[in-house]
């Protein structure tokens, strides 16, 4: 199964980068961090809209999409872990994580989303939101190994 993850913005060097680097190497699934950026200074809603034109072209075509949005569902570990392993269970090979801008992502992504998980009811740096993704993305894939991380 192949993992995308495509965010707004940059990830530099630094401790959300060394998470990362660390998450994504324990990681059997290929994963690939897709960093998306609009340089125009545009009114909040022009660039919500140039976001997810930007966000939609770092998805592989015919990607499952997920959107890591406040308004969607929260979902437990277990919970992910039993999507994703289903998905690969279908023959889905392209799954893809969208983490909008400061402002969120635009309805043109959340109508396209096969599934929308919030983080639950505070608001996370977005650097950080990438680390706790891909960490949850690890421990799914624990849960489906039965390795005692998740414990």
């Amino acid at each position: 199964m192949n993992l995308t993850i495509a965010a707004v913005g940059r990830m530099k060097a630094g401790a959300e980068k060394s998470l990362w680097d660390d998450y994504a190497k324990r990681l059997n699934w290929s994963l690939t961090l897709k960093e998306v950026e609009e340089k125009k200074p545009l009114k909040p809603a022009q660039l919500k809209i140039k976001e997810a034109e930007l966000l939609l072209s770092a998805v592989p075509k015919g990607a499952t999409l997920v959107a890591m949005d406040r308004g969607g569902r929260e979902l437990a570990s277990t919970d992910l872990a039993k999507k994703l392993g289903a998905w690969q269970d279908d023959g889905i090979s392209e799954i893809a994580f969208v983490i909008g801008g400061s402002d969120g992502l635009d309805q043109t992504i959340l109508d396209k989303a096969q599934l929308k998980i919030a983080m639950g009811a505070m608001t996370w740096p977005h650097l950080l939101a990438r680390v706790m993704l891909i960490e949850q993305i690890y421990r799914a894939q624990c849960i489906l190994s039965n390795h005692p991380y998740h414990k």
